[in-house]
C-alpha cells in the first residue's frame, strides 16, 4: 500500500535551505519515493494553511517512508534543513 509524507514549509533561510534540497532529493529517490507535490500553486478553499510551501512524497509502503526517513542519507540532509525553516511533517497510509 502506498504510503505519503505530507509536508508544510515556511523558509526563512532560503540559501541554508536550498543546502537540505539538494541533498534530500536524491535521497527520496534512492529509497523509492516520487515527488507528487513540490511547491506550486495552491487555493485555500476552507481553514488556515500554515506554510508557503507544500511537498507531497509518495513512498511504496509505510516502511520505506520510514527507512528513508531514518537513513543517514536523509538524516544529513536533515541536519542543513535546521534553523532553515519552519517544518512539519506527517506520514499517511494511502487507499
Amino acid at each position: 500500500m502506498p504510503a505519503y509524507l505530507v509536508t508544510t514549509i515556511t523558509v526563512t533561510k532560503p540559501d541554508q535551505f536550498d543546502e537540505y534540497r539538494k541533498l534530500a532529493g536524491p535521497a527520496v529517490a534512492q529509497y523509492g519515493g516520487k515527488f507528487i507535490v513540490r511547491g506550486g500553486a495552491r487555493t485555500i478553499l476552507e481553514g488556515k494553511f500554515d506554510g508557503n510551501r507544500l511537498v507531497v512524497v509518495e513512498f511504496p509502503s509505510s516502511e520505506s517512508a520510514k527507512t528513508f526517513y531514518n537513513s543517514s542519507e536523509y538524516q544529513a540532509a536533515r541536519e542543513k534543513r535546521l534553523g532553515a525553516c519552519d517544518f512539519n511533517m506527517v506520514l499517511v497510509e494511502g487507499a
